[in-house]
């Protein structure tokens, strides 16, 4: 059964789709070598979510998260320092937007009050800290405000989704951390030739695609 309307020749529900196809197959070739086709598919799981906000009259910060987050797969599929700044910069605007996004669908402060909400409010600034604390000894003095300045908006980001009453939010984004700290911790703090960091790779990906699934169909349905 397909979550929107029509069934699989309905536009939402085919776009869907071809989502979910291409995040498995960047999944399948994810440790290949850099290749114009693995950006590509790369690029479009998340770009086709955006699309589909887009086609479902979603929010506008929607979109734009989305497809600026796209645009930073994109970065982040090519080698190199000024690929991985425009990918950080990419997501730290997605990151940003999401904050923008989730403080005005929700409650403002008040649901914070909820010791469980508080609690994890806490656990999320503490391993923003942590992750903070541990790269700005292995990252370049060029990389420390830009990662310092990330960090602050996916605590920001994952703060806000406590103030919305929808756990599928609320768990896209406390995946959406898991996946970014996962990801910091595999190109700065593990050996490169370290066995785990194939592993790391596929689960940050798993992790990070599940995060923006749950936040689009979270807000669409």
């Amino acid at each position: 059964m397909m979550p929107f309307a029509g069934g699989t020749e309905a536009t939402a529900n085919a776009t869907l789709l071809f989502s979910l196809a291409a995040a498995v197959v960047y999944g399948l070739i994810l440790n290949t070598r850099e290749t114009l086709l693995r950006s590509v598919v790369k690029t479009l799981a998340v770009a086709l979510l955006a699309a589909l906000a887009a086609i479902q009259g979603g929010p506008l910060l929607l979109v734009a998260a989305l497809a600026l987050s796209a645009l930073g797969d994109a970065f982040l599929s090519r080698d190199g320092d000024k690929a991985f700044l425009g990918g950080l910069a990419s997501f730290l605007a997605a990151h940003l937007a999401y904050i923008a996004l989730f403080w005005l669908a929700g409650a403002g402060l008040e649901p914070l009050s909820q010791p469980w909400r508080a609690a994890l409010a806490v656990v999320m600034a503490a391993f923003a800290a942590t992750m903070l604390f541990m790269l700005w000894r292995r990252v370049g003095p060029d990389l420390r405000v830009p990662v310092a300045a990330y960090a602050a908006a996916i605590l920001g980001m994952g703060v806000s989704a406590l103030t919305l009453d929808n756990v599928w939010l609320i768990m896209g984004a406390v995946l959406f951390m898991a996946s970014d700290g996962l990801l910091a911790a595999e190109k700065f703090l593990v050996a490169a030739i370290s066995l785990h960091r194939e592993w790391m790779r596929y689960a940050v990906w798993a992790l990070y695609y599940a995060a923006q699934l749950m936040i689009t169909l979270g807000f669409l349905l």
